[in-house]
């Protein structure tokens, strides 16, 4: 403690300062975003080959609108990640949301149901930071308890699609500017809010402490309990939105919302792909939209090559997996240490 509060430099001293190092776009920032364009350019031709069309408005738009809902879910999955944690029980909220919504929405006003998915996600966030910050439990088992406490609380209640979402918010679903949904704007309006927090406020630089080192974020003052929990709260907040962004497309509540599209899975996949460490105190939201982006560019030339789901699944991990390959072995290097 004394080495603290003289200012001499102990590893925890300096681990909430090295966080704006990640502005500079380099390493899997760069890395991810090329191999986007990369993807892209390779799907285009392989489908062009088989006498298809990959660069149409339509289907342009389409990836474009598959990246939001992934892409606010992923977006807050880098925050808990980043602070050392982790969330399973986002798939489900997203459907307990997406209910809440359209449901709300039938029987009262749009406002009062923004503002009770907001809450309801506010809150299950809220119950996951205090489980793995007072109670000590494993991130993984905490949120996956919440998971299956919101599973069995869908299906007590539900059977089915309900309530109804009206035509005037659908058009956060389904209105477009040119080629670009409305909707991607919501995506970079979150993203950009998450972007200011992580890099420019105290918060994001203890976050970045915490995930890197706890031990030594609390011996430099850091109040790491308090961090968890917010960040926890930032991504169920970001989930909230995407359950939004669901209803609307759907135009009701859907138990299935987010199981059936893996959006627990998926996000975290599109965070690591993004370069983001899953022990934490590494990465950054622009790596994981580019992450989100290369999935979306992914499913798009599977579904228009018609490939088969399995061998779908396996191309996937192998990127994955390739990527989180190359991001160790660049950190290795020392380049890769100071990047």
């Amino acid at each position: 403690m004394t080495a603290v509060r003289t200012g001499q430099k102990t590893p925890a001293s300096r681990a909430p300062a090295k966080a704006p190092a990640g502005l500079r776009l380099t390493g899997p920032v760069t890395g991810v975003w090329l191999a986007a364009l990369a993807v892209t350019v390779l799907g285009w031709i392989v489908v062009a080959a088989r006498g298809g069309d990959f660069l149409t408005v339509t289907n342009v738009v389409a990836i474009l609108q598959n990246c939001v809902a992934l892409g606010l879910v992923a977006v807050g999955q880098s925050v808990v990640i980043l602070s050392g944690s982790l969330d399973l029980s986002v798939a489900y909220l997203i459907s307990l949301g997406t209910l809440v919504a359209a449901e709300t929405m039938e029987s009262g006003s749009v406002l009062v149901a923004i503002l009770a998915v907001l809450a309801l996600s506010a809150a299950v966030g809220l119950a996951n930071g205090l489980v793995v910050t007072g109670l000590k439990v494993n991130a993984f088992i905490a949120t996956l308890g919440t998971a299956f406490i919101l599973r069995g609380w869908i299906e007590d209640n539900y059977t089915g699609p309900a309530g109804k979402v009206p035509a005037s918010f659908q058009h956060l679903g389904y209105d477009r500017m040119g080629p670009v949904p409305v909707s991607l704007f919501l995506l970079l309006a979150v993203a950009a809010v998450i972007w200011l927090i992580t890099r420019r406020t105290r918060l994001g630089h203890h976050m970045y402490a915490t995930g890197g080192d706890e031990h030594a974020a609390r011996l430099s003052g850091v109040r790491t309990r308090r961090t968890v929990v917010a960040a926890h709260v930032l991504c169920s907040l970001c989930v909230g939105a995407a359950a939004l962004f669901l209803a609307a497309r759907l135009g009701a509540g859907a138990p299935w919302a987010g199981t059936e599209a893996r959006y627990d899975l998926e996000s975290i996949a599109a965070v690591v792909l993004g370069g983001t460490a899953l022990a934490g105190g590494r990465g950054g939201v622009a790596g994981t939209l580019g992450g989100v982006l290369v999935l979306a560019v992914l499913d798009s030339v599977f579904n228009q090559l018609a490939v088969d789901p399995f061998f779908k699944n396996v191309v996937r991990g192998v990127v994955i997996i390739a990527a989180v390959a190359l991001y160790a072995r660049r950190r290795r290097t020392p380049q890769g240490r100071t990047a």
